[in-house]
């Protein structure tokens, strides 16, 4: 599959389109972590792995550990406990994982909704946002077994909804990420490529 992104973006500046990734940027801290953040869909675990093999550095995702925790899909665990138990148990893991350095972390599409999170993620290390459009990632879903097999249904379905919720989590995701990463167009290893050089990862 070929994803791809128009542009990366530094934390706290406007996202502008370049026809090319613009990597001119001064010298950054190593981070303790590295943090994958985005919807459904949009490579976090994929770019992950690769990232965190590049780095020599232990990968978790965070619903994948969320089930192994507690012995249910993510599926399950909202129709038994709502999503806000669901919500209570992806916040205290993300904060565990966050007492050890040096890892790759993908977390669930919905973990910067909640506010403590967004802090957890901006102080435990770097950020990298991958995005894609909304029927871009409609189709991933459409063709991804744990969609179907572990992760709640969308309400209403469809490429419109996906829109809806992007737009309304948008903000959240700006505001922890470090980089942004559009994967629509380019391969994983282009995505992991560019997470190390945009945040001068070593």
């Amino acid at each position: 599959m070929m994803w791809g992104w128009p542009f990366v973006r530094r934390r706290g500046l406007q996202a502008t389109p370049q026809p090319t990734p613009d990597f001119t940027s001064g010298p950054q801290r190593n981070p303790s972590n590295v943090f994958l953040i985005g919807y459904r869909g949009a490579g976090k675990t994929t770019v992950g792995k690769l990232l965190a093999e590049r780095l020599g550095w232990p990968f978790l995702d965070l619903d994948e550990q969320l089930e192994k925790r507690h012995g249910q899909s993510i599926r399950d665990i909202f129709e038994q406990y709502g999503e806000t138990g669901f919500r209570r148990m992806e916040s205290a893991l993300l904060k565990e994982f966050c007492g050890s350095f040096r890892q790759v972390i993908a977390t669930g599409g919905g973990a910067i909704l909640d506010a403590s999170n967004r802090e957890t993620l901006r102080n435990s290390g770097r950020v990298a946002w991958l995005t894609a459009d909304a029927p871009t990632l409609w189709r991933r879903l459409q063709h991804d077994p744990a969609t179907t097999d572990r992760r709640p249904n969308l309400t209403q379905g469809g490429p419109e909804e996906v829109e809806q919720l992007l737009l309304a989590r948008e903000p959240f995701y700006r505001e922890c990420a470090d980089c942004t990463v559009d994967t629509a167009n380019r391969s994983p290893d282009e995505a992991a490529a560019l997470i190390l050089a945009h945040l001068n990862l070593e």
